[in-house]
């Protein structure tokens, strides 16, 4: 929940994570032909995908680097072909949009508020991001960990993106679905709600009297469009 000494709110900006909240999360087959690689199950490769995946996201690794490590750890030698392989199917699972919260940004920039991408994600998906998202080039500050070498909830990621929007704490509002993130953004002073579904955040929204609100679906259930198109194209 948002500090109630701040509200009525007077939001500039709206900072938004990319990963499980512009963007789906990987669908199970998508984990599983990843595991497979390593000759893991989904439950038992996850965990260490996500092991070290902040220092992935903060550029301590190369993609090759990267790929390579994970193998080392899981007992597997992967041929070259198979990093590759491995790399295109990493973007390819985060590409997936979340057509409500595209939308609802599009919203937003029609409505005069400035908006961000905060998000820890690394050079590889960074670029890819910048080249083929369409909808990037309504984003006033987009601040991608492996740029800046630094990760959330560090606080200086944070304090990086209130410059660039040229805003005050108390006048951004940010969203991401990790509550670690949320919790370092709080202690700035910056409004913050964890993102769980469209119809919770419409639902905290509401509370609010914050506006526009996303759209629902007909279902709690997240819908995609294809990566490269959004509500603009």
């Amino acid at each position: 929940m948002l500090d109630p000494k701040h509200t009525p709110l007077d939001i500039k900006a709206v900072i938004f994570d990319y990963g499980q909240v512009l963007c789906l999360e990987p669908t199970p087959e998508a984990v599983e032909q990843m595991s497979g690689f390593f000759h893991l199950t989904p439950d038992q490769f996850r965990p260490l995908y996500d092991s070290s995946r902040l220092a992935y996201d903060r550029g301590d690794f190369t993609p090759t680097a990267y790929w390579f490590w994970l193998a080392e750890q899981a007992g597997v030698v992967l041929a070259p072909a198979q990093i590759e392989a491995l790399r295109k199917r990493d973007i390819e699972m985060w590409s997936r949009f979340n057509q409500p919260m595209i939308e609802w940004m599009a919203a937003l920039q029609s409505r005069g508020l400035k908006t961000a991408i905060l998000s820890n994600m690394p050079a590889e998906m960074a670029a890819h991001v910048r080249r083929h998202f369409a909808w990037m080039a309504h984003i006033s500050c987009p601040i991608f960990s492996s740029e800046l070498r630094l990760v959330k909830p560090d606080p200086a990621i944070y304090q990086h993106c209130l410059e660039c929007l040229e805003v005050a704490p108390v006048q951004a509002l940010f969203i991401d679905d990790r509550e670690v993130n949320v919790e370092g953004a709080k202690k700035l002073g910056i409004h913050a709600l964890r993102f769980d579904s469209v119809t919770q955040l419409h639902s905290d929204l509401k509370a609010l009297d914050f506006t526009p609100l996303p759209e629902l679906e007909d279902s709690d259930a997240l819908t995609e469009i294809p990566a490269g198109q959004s509500a603009r194209d």
